[in-house]
């Protein structure tokens, strides 16, 4: 029996933030992976290496956790004032399931990079030194992202002394400007999709919550830590490897999706398992993060702890610091709560790797509230570019085969 090659496909493996994925260029795929479906699925599952029962992602590119397990697609826009169209693919670590149904916050800090570095972007607007506003059209919720990359010698800047809890090594410092970050499209509606910002949640098996569910930057359900038996502090360890733990958070994730709109019935959970994000909230104290560093109360505003697909993520997901920023600025909500309370246009909070300060402008008109914008920084720097090698059968083959 013979075996067709692999085949080769031009990519570049990238650090965003606390993530790390694969980048293409739209026009470097297979023809049959340059429109959305089956075939583009299998061809990505396969470059991570999913779906994996052993969760290792031994044969690909994937790094077995949902920090580590991402695909992105690259192109010249198709949007009126817009660099590069930025499609962000969610690889389940262990089943046959691409989710596309949100964005990447951390690794929308490397588009831009890989956009100068590609020739997405005119040279004439690339200055000797300084920095270049790249503008993204973040094509899988419709929005605007502009990321400020630092140029040196007339080259995009990686290295610097921009240090960022949960990233061993300091690099350039990105500023990433979310545009009006609230989800309006057809899955979220308002920026609270019940209409309030702080609900009474029935979760069979765990009781009646009270959380704030928020459309910004990300679909993003709070809830208070102390009612579910924590304290804000706890790290990837307390959570992970408790099943009982899991289960609830999940079960809280998906009756806050079906509130939310963005599915019809629990059951539906499973094949949306990048949104919503669930996350707890609790006043500042003093703890110990991951790298053994101490953070003292006055350091931080409040303490917050994410799951991402289904587990405690090492630090924080960019999309969902934007929803944490964003509901710090309104206030009533249980994360402007956990934080004191009262208007505020920034905020900084301690994550299981260290603190974040994001930044968020929030407003009240027509007794809706708006955000028109939410700031914060992260770095980004090229790992490895060059090819991705896939077996010549990937998208023949039915997914998860």
């Amino acid at each position: 029996m013979t075996y067709a090659p692999q085949l080769r496909i031009p990519a570049t493996y990238m650090r965003g933030g606390t993530s790390k994925g694969v980048f293409f260029r739209l026009e470097d795929l297979p023809p049959a992976a340059q429109v959305p479906g089956a075939a583009r699925d299998a061809l990505l599952m396969r470059v991570i290496g999913s779906p994996d029962p052993y969760a290792k992602h031994t044969d690909g590119m994937g790094g077995a956790t949902s920090s580590t397990s991402k695909c992105v697609i690259i192109s010249r826009s198709t949007q009126p004032d817009h660099d590069v169209d930025y499609l962000y693919g969610q690889v389940s670590i262990d089943t046959a399931f691409v989710d596309w149904s949100g964005n990447c916050g951390n690794l929308s800090t490397a588009v831009g990079p890989f956009a100068i570095a590609n020739g997405f972007i005119d040279v004439s607007r690339i200055p000797r030194e300084g920095t270049v506003a790249v503008r993204v059209w973040q094509a899988n919720i419709g929005k605007t992202i502009i990321v400020h990359v630092p140029i040196q010698d007339g080259q995009v800047q990686e290295t610097g002394d921009f240090e960022l809890d949960g990233v061993t090594f300091p690099a350039a410092e990105i500023v990433l400007e979310f545009v009006d970050p609230a989800d309006e499209g057809e899955d979220g509606g308002a920026m609270f999709p019940t209409g309030h910002i702080v609900d009474d949640l029935d979760v069979p098996g765990v009781g009646t919550l009270q959380v704030t569910m928020i459309n910004a930057g990300i679909p993003t359900v709070f809830v208070d830590a102390a009612a579910i038996g924590y304290t804000g502090t706890e790290l990837q360890g307390a959570i992970n490897g408790d099943a009982k733990a899991l289960a609830m958070f999940e079960a809280i994730r998906a009756h806050a999706a079906v509130r939310m709109g963005l599915i019809d019935d629990v059951s539906e959970a499973a094949k949306r398992q990048h949104t919503p994000k669930v996350a707890f909230v609790a006043p500042p104290r003093d703890h110990v993060v991951s790298s053994g560093k101490t953070i003292a109360t006055g350091d931080i505003d409040l303490l917050v702890r994410a799951l991402s697909m289904g587990k405690l993520h090492h630090a924080m997901m960019g999309t969902a610091a934007v929803a944490i920023g964003t509901a710090a600025a309104i206030p009533g909500t249980l994360v402007n709560l956990a934080a004191g309370g009262g208007a505020r246009t920034s905020v900084r909070f301690g994550h299981p790797s260290g603190t974040l300060r994001v930044g968020a402008e929030a407003a009240q008109v027509d007794g809706q509230w708006t955000v028109s914008k939410a700031i914060m920084s992260r770095s980004a720097r090229v790992l490895m570019e060059g090819a991705i090698r896939v077996p010549a059968d990937t998208m023949d083959a039915p997914a998860g085969t």
